[in-house]
């Protein structure tokens, strides 16, 4: 039923663009109502003079006078590209953004967190149209940047329904409380009349860095041998990831003094695969002919397949001079699935214990891939009353949103229930999360005799937050009887068991928040802002944070500027609440293992407490400088420190946590792991942002822009508690994907020119170093977190990379615009990572197929080229 629906849904996308285009061809008047603003009109709303929303209420700061750095970022900017990702715009656009695209990391794989200045996911706030955007149900555990933490899904946003984006860097939960640490992104969707409609299609034409094309395989006789394989001597060839995007914005008046605005987008990925050869034997027999001819690249390893559509609305009608009704929403769909490790023939988990006890008869002849396939469902919506009355500005709104997530495990088995009797397709179950908001905003300008102006805003916010898991069905998790000694095979379905009935959970809480804010121009070249923040939450109580910034001008166009402020972040539901668990079979016992709420007698057994909020202190600086009409230059720095971060502690296990458990009267469970406000971080960084609008000399409109990012994360305290050590609450390899897992440094430079019906953007980014702790050394030295980086045998350093991305754009008639270009252009890959004994490393064999790692933060798909038409209308 549902995928019927999603194909009738998906043919009204197409439809709605179809439409679009007919009523531009059909009605020329309409068509000529209101155009797309120039590009000088662009560049003057996103300018140093244009009016921004995000880090003040006043309705008059324009981003040179900010107290704060803000980047203003239009729409047509982000439509200048190949991508039609959100988030990977945001990445090639914003020095301080990292977005990797990782794989192999179950429902990460289709819903990818990104982060701002080195921090999780979680700790930057989305704000749409000045309200806040829920988030995603998923949480990030497996080998990923952001682990532990839940994050919004930026990627629901079509770049076309977007008027300008926002990228307030700075604290800010005094004004718009939790998860302010980072900054606030503010996305303002398109109001305006007329619209475009665009078609793009691209695909990765690449060759693979270092990873050979396999020629022939030959056969070996020893009980243990792998397979001697050659190579052609050529790197291996792709030509996959086969992208379309169709999408439609479109503004319609309403009445005299309405609009309304519609965006759709149809979205459909095709799978990419950067895997290695294979190089292990596939087969239980030795020598078994079939090794010759079997496909060495069978895992599937890159962007899974993923099918988006997203829908769109804003809209707003005025009653009165002092009354505006307003409302905007979204609905979107996506399907997609993510490969998990490919189980060979001769892999126990594909041992059919039904057809023999003796003889290993394997489930799938040549072995299987198994797949997680996920829906996720994700749906807004906003309505408000805006407007003045007795002196103040008021905005009374209400937002609900939640994000459902469901898992389909496709092409796998229960082993433990033998091939005959398991099923190949689960129902694993899935996540739920939604979040109801009900704000109210005055704002009003006072005389009281200082200052030129000054800007007194208060409000309060009502929210509720709705967290849920939803069990799966019986088969996808069961431990059925071949789970039992001497089989030991492993229950539920491989790659992904499902969510069992003691998983479910069905939470809630709610919040109650008041603001104080104040925004003065003490005079021609002093500004100052305070604001205060009260907020109480039904789970852990209160929390007060405040804020204090200025901004001083020295002389014209040069001015120093800074800020001191508090802030938090509540504890997500899912962190609080999540749970996953199976069961293993350990000499003769059935045992459960998994992530344990931290509220459940496993946890609390083991010494876990009630999370509290991550509490911040953000201190900023920099200077602005605007020698000369066209010129724009910002530099600022951060320092932000981070009191009891969450994080997801190391698997506990061990004849010591036995004995906790045994003593707390917990039986049957042999290894937990739960969240806990684990670290203490300070995250220093420089933001240097340039932009430069040459003057015309009759070649056309140059414009450049340069930014750079410096960013440093550190571990400054630990927690420690039931006598477990720090580097066993959180080991080395995570403490340092925490605070190395991403680029110390980031530079980006875009260069944009038109000309007449001609256009072109030059954009490169160079992404600094990435460290990768060892996994292959000794388990004392994996776990030690007093080593460095770099000493540990095994040890890897990914190399600065440069990634180029080049467009042309021309206009055969003035609403026609085709476009042609490629990301990635040179074609870079991260480096390739060893295999085999490397200088007296072994680092296995898992690399040979997994050539490239995911925390790159680029990615690893190589050269992307693409095409795009647009109409405008």
């Amino acid at each position: 039923m549902m995928m019927k629906t999603y194909k009738l849904i998906s043919a009204l996308a197409v439809t709605v663009s179809s439409t679009a285009l007919f009523v531009a061809a059909a009605n020329p008047a309409f068509a000529q109502q209101d155009t797309p603003a120039p590009a000088a009109e662009a560049e003057e709303a996103t300018g140093i003079n244009a009016i921004i929303v995000t880090g003040t209420r006043r309705t008059d700061r324009t981003v040179a006078d900010s107290t704060v750095p803000v980047d203003v970022i239009s729409g047509e900017a982000l439509l200048n590209s190949g991508t039609t990702e959100t988030n990977k715009l945001l990445n090639q656009l914003v020095p301080s953004f990292n977005f990797p695209q990782p794989s192999l990391t179950d429902g990460t794989d289709s819903l990818r967190p990104a982060t701002l200045r080195g921090l999780a996911p979680d700790q930057v706030l989305v704000l749409v149209n000045g309200k806040r955007r829920h988030q995603s149900a998923l949480v990030n555990l497996n080998g990923s940047v952001g682990r532990g933490s839940t994050a919004v899904d930026l990627n629901t946003i079509p770049p076309l329904a977007i008027e300008r984006l926002e990228v307030l860097r700075d604290g800010a939960a005094s004004q718009y409380g939790s998860d302010a640490i980072a900054g606030v992104i503010n996305i303002q969707l398109k109001k305006g009349i007329g619209g475009r409609a665009q078609a793009t299609f691209g695909k990765y034409i690449t060759e693979m860095e270092d990873v050979g094309q396999v020629d022939t395989v030959s056969l070996t006789t020893g009980l243990t041998d792998n397979p001697v394989i050659t190579y052609t001597g050529e790197d291996r060839k792709r030509r996959d990831g086969d992208t379309y995007t169709f999408a439609s914005n479109f503004g319609l008046p309403l009445g005299d003094s309405g609009y309304v605005n519609l965006t759709a987008e149809y979205k459909d990925r095709s799978p990419t695969n950067r895997s290695g050869p294979d190089i292990r034997r596939n087969y239980f027999n030795a020598g078994d002919p079939l090794e010759a001819t079997f496909n060495r690249y069978a895992h599937r390893y890159g962007d899974g397949v993923s099918q988006d559509l997203n829908f769109f609305v804003n809209g707003g009608i005025e009653f009165s001079d002092s009354a505006e009704f307003y409302t905007f929403g979204s609905y979107g769909i996506r399907k997609g699935n993510g490969a998990g490790f490919y189980r060979r023939s001769a892999d126990v988990r594909n041992r059919d214990w039904a057809a023999s006890t003796t003889t290993f008869v394997p489930i799938y002849a040549d072995g299987f891939l198994p797949l997680i396939a996920s829906e996720i469902v994700d749906i807004s919506a906003a309505a408000g009353l805006r407007g003045a009355m007795s002196g103040w500005d008021y905005d009374l709104s209400v937002v609900y949103g939640s994000n459902r997530l469901d898992y389909e495990i496709e092409n796998t088995v229960n082993t433990s229930l033998g091939g005959t009797v398991s099923a190949r397709q689960f129902d694993a179950g899935g996540l739920r999360s939604g979040q109801t908001s009900i704000n109210l905003d005055m704002r009003r300008d006072l005389d009281i005799g200082i200052g030129q102006s000054v800007s007194l805003a208060v409000g309060g916010e009502y929210r509720n937050e709705n967290y849920k898991i939803v069990p799966g069905e019986l088969q996808s998790y069961v431990n059925g009887p071949f789970s039992a000694a001497p089989f030991n095979a492993a229950g539920g379905a491989q790659v992904f068991p499902g969510f069992r009935p003691a998983n479910a959970t069905d939470v809630s809480r709610n919040s109650f928040a008041g603001y104080i804010e104040l925004d003065a121009d003490l005079s021609d070249s002093l500004t100052m802002q305070l604001a205060g923040r009260y907020e109480h939450f039904s789970d852990f109580g209160d929390t007060i944070n405040g804020k204090a910034a200025a901004r001083y001008e020295i002389v014209d166009g040069v001015a120093l500027r800074g800020s001191i402020s508090t802030g938090f972040r509540a504890p997500s539901l899912a962190q609080q609440s999540f749970a996953t668990t199976s069961t293993n079979n350990v000499g003769g016992v059935l045992i459960e293992v998994g992530t344990f709420p931290v509220s459940s007698p496993v946890a609390v057994a083991l010494g876990a407490q009630a999370l509290t909020p991550e509490k911040s202190v953000n201190i900023g600086g920099g200077v602005t400088f605007t020698p000369v009409s066209g010129l724009s230059i910002t530099a600022d720095y951060y320092n932000i420190k981070i009191n009891d971060r969450i994080t997801l502690t190391e698997n506990l296990q061990g004849a010591d946590v036995l004995a906790l458990l045994t003593s707390a009267g917990v039986t049957g469970v042999s290894s937990a792991r739960f969240f806990i406000n684990g670290i203490d971080t300070r995250t220093t960084g420089l933001d240097i942002v340039a932009s430069y609008r040459v003057p015309e000399f009759g070649l056309g409109k140059f414009r450049v822009s340069v930014g750079y990012n410096l960013n440093n994360t550190k571990i400054t305290d630990r927690r420690v508690f039931s006598g477990f050590t720090a580097q066993r609450l959180f080991a080395r390899q995570e403490s340092y994907r925490l605070t190395d897992g991403q680029p110390k440094n980031k530079l980006n430079a875009t260069l944009d020119w038109d000309y007449n019906n001609l256009g072109m953007t030059l954009r490169t980014n160079r992404y600094g170093e990435v460290f990768l702790p060892s996994g292959f050394s000794t388990a004392a030295n994996n776990s030690n977190i007093a080593i460095g980086p770099g000493i540990v045998p095994g040890d890897i350093f990914l190399s600065p990379k440069w990634i180029t991305d080049l467009e042309f754009r021309f206009k055969p008639v003035e609403s026609v615009s085709i476009a042609f270009g490629a990301n990635n252009v040179l074609d870079v890959y991260p480096d390739r990572l060893p295999f085999g004994t490397v200088d007296g490393v072994s680092y296995g064999f898992n690399n040979s197929f997994l050539p490239y790692s995911s925390q790159s933060p680029f990615g690893f798909s190589g050269r992307f080229v693409y095409g795009r038409v647009s109409i405008d209308f």
